[in-house]
């Protein structure tokens, strides 16, 4: 298939699910990153750990390791992996806080979008914890930062 074709559309047009049974199983990990802004009062009340539904950072993690783990079932053209690691960290920032996943397998296909995945569920989950305080929070900025792996090898994002 040439470089320029999409993968999950074949000659005739029709979405399908790439064939990686014949690619190597090679060791991948995948970083994403996001941020979330939000107000000083919704800051003020995560950092003193007085959000009434419990700590949503802890919950805003847990989430985003489920989601990495359930993404095939999310993303209609993903194929179940398994994963051999995943991490969510979440950093306090100067207006909110700065999410990043870590993935790994080893495996016939990479980890991008779990690790997308993740930042992503952490995220919303941060905003359903903190709703009640601020309801203007702001997700963006959501991207792949880093892959390694597989046939395309070593990615990392360039500066903006």
């Amino acid at each position: 298939m040439p470089r320029n074709r999409l993968s999950h559309v074949d000659a005739k047009g029709r979405i399908r699910m790439v064939d990686v049974g014949a690619k190597p199983v090679t060791d991948r990990e995948a970083v994403a990153r996001g941020t979330m802004a939000m107000s000083a009062a919704a800051r003020k009340q995560i950092r003193a750990g007085a959000v009434k539904k419990g700590d949503p950072l802890q919950a805003a993690r847990l989430a985003g390791i489920m989601a990495a783990k359930k993404t095939s079932e999310l993303i209609p053209l993903c194929h179940p992996l398994v994963l051999t690691h995943v991490s969510v960290e979440l950093t306090a920032t100067r207006t909110g806080y700065a999410i990043e996943a870590r993935v790994r397998t080893s495996g016939q296909t990479g980890v991008e979008m779990e690790a997308l995945t993740a930042v992503a569920v952490a995220a919303l989950t941060l905003y359903d914890m903190v709703k009640a305080v601020d309801k203007t929070m702001t997700i963006s900025d959501i991207e792949l930062v880093e892959k390694k792996g597989g046939r395309s090898g070593h990615y990392v994002r360039g500066p903006r």
